[in-house]
């Protein structure tokens, strides 16, 4: 069995993916924005405005696929946080992380 993060952005996903690709090498799979759907959208699903935003993405991060979408793209973004865990193979791997959390500091996986 395989768990994927399906995480919601609220029209921030492909600057959330520039932190993942700097932070920890995360590399996109797959983008499509809503103007690219190939079926058409139900009135009100997404806001004026909304043609460029991410309808779907998938990125890795290792050995993990994530994928994200920023959603209905209503403009109230609600981060209430998360928690993360990083298991590194070995050393050589645990000094490629570059993580930095404003109020936790710099990685420690070392």
């Amino acid at each position: 069995m395989q768990i994927q993060p399906y995480l919601f952005f609220d029209g921030r996903c492909e600057e959330a993916l520039e932190f993942y690709r700097g932070a920890l090498g995360a590399e996109m799979t797959m983008l499509m924005h809503f103007k690219d759907s190939p079926d058409p959208h139900e009135p009100g699903m997404t806001p004026p405005g909304a043609e460029d935003k991410v309808m779907h993405m998938s990125f890795r991060i290792g050995d993990t696929t994530v994928l994200a979408s920023d959603g209905r793209c209503l403009g109230r973004p609600s981060f209430q946080g998360f928690s993360l865990s990083l298991t590194m193979a070995n050393d050589a791997e645990a000094s490629g992380c570059s993580l930095h959390w404003p109020t936790v500091g710099r990685c420690r996986c070392r």
